[in-house]
């Protein structure tokens, strides 16, 4: 045989064999599809647990990346082991995302491999056996209870909106709510005589919240005088509206809390969860403990709340550091 028909051979063999791989590996397409049924699977699991969207939501963000991600290499939902998990972390990271980023996706993998094994597809969850990546400790912003105070007061009370903004951000700061919470409620979730306001949380858990007297008189004044200019007939309930009437959203909180906060020159880069940190630290300042600050978060665990303990702390340390002597 001469050396080029041994040649012509080998590239013949080698080509029938990578023909024979290919057949035998699942189509691009029924690797895609087989992640969408994955997914709706966990999406449907979390819809009858009764998850929040927001958090359906992120889940189907995080592993609509992480399923192209596994697709490209060949993997659908029953391939994926440990060490593709760890492949897809070294992934992100090389990317620069950040630990509680990298932590947030995996935490998306564990509820959707839980959910395949729940029902059968897999043996074991794959993204129980990847360690977390450890988070840096990081320490709400807070407010002084002066800045606060300079912030609310420096709301007018005159137009529609100002009314409705300065309701909006002394109920944030009076009640802890988080910006979907605030977006949320209706105008009958309000109980003037009680005082107290009916908020639907995380899970869809009902707490019911104390009330300022200064929030409760601006709520007063908005429903009075302001919010009555806004409805535009068409059956709204929501309590906060925008200009043409209708629910505003988490963007439009955060919007306008950032032109308040810079005309008042105070929080520089302050959130509505923001407030609601202060809200918590204000309190833990005044004496209150951590299972009752707990219960007026909405924290399904006393541990979420601890970081204020943390933030009480780290004021603590600097004060001590600014006064004592031999600091």
């Amino acid at each position: 045989m001469t050396t080029t028909t041994a040649s012509v051979q080998s590239e013949l063999t080698n080509a029938r064999a990578s023909a024979r791989e290919r057949a035998e590996q699942p189509s691009d397409a029924l690797v895609h599809d087989a992640w969408r049924q994955a997914i709706e699977l966990l999406e449907e699991d979390l819809i009858r647990r009764d998850a929040a969207a927001r958090t359906r939501r992120a889940y189907r963000m995080d592993l609509g990346q992480f399923a192209r991600w596994a697709a490209t290499h060949g993997l659908g939902p029953e391939d994926v082991g440990p060490k593709d998990v760890r492949r897809w972390i070294a992934h992100l990271s090389e990317g620069d995302a950040a630990p509680a980023t990298t932590a947030r996706k995996l935490a998306a993998l564990r509820a959707l491999f839980g959910a395949l094994r729940e029902h059968g597809r897999i043996a074991q969850n794959p993204a129980d056996l990847v360690s977390t990546p450890r988070r840096g400790s990081h320490l709400p912003r807070v407010l002084s209870a002066s800045e606060a105070g300079r912030l609310l007061d420096s709301i007018p009370a005159g137009s529609p909106l100002e009314l409705r903004d300065r309701a909006l951000f002394e109920l944030a700061y009076s009640c802890g709510l988080r910006a979907e919470e605030l977006v949320s409620l209706k105008a009958l979730d309000v109980d003037h005589d009680g005082e107290q306001v009916r908020v639907e949380g995380k899970g869809s858990k009902t707490r019911f919240v104390p009330v300022g007297e200064v929030a409760l008189e601006a709520v007063k004044r908005y429903l009075d005088r302001g919010r009555e200019r806004l409805v535009n007939g068409d059956g709204e309930e929501a309590l906060f509206l925008s200009k043409t009437g209708r629910r505003l959203g988490t963007s439009d909180v955060r919007r306008r809390l950032r032109t308040w906060t810079k005309r008042a020159g105070v929080g520089a880069g302050a959130s509505p969860h923001a407030l609601r940190h202060s809200f918590a630290t204000h309190l833990l300042d005044g004496g209150a403990d951590l299972r009752s600050i707990q219960e007026l978060l909405g924290h399904a665990s006393v541990s979420s709340t601890q970081i204020y303990t943390r933030v009480e702390s780290a004021r603590l340390r600097s004060t001590y550091a600014r006064s004592h002597p031999r600091a």
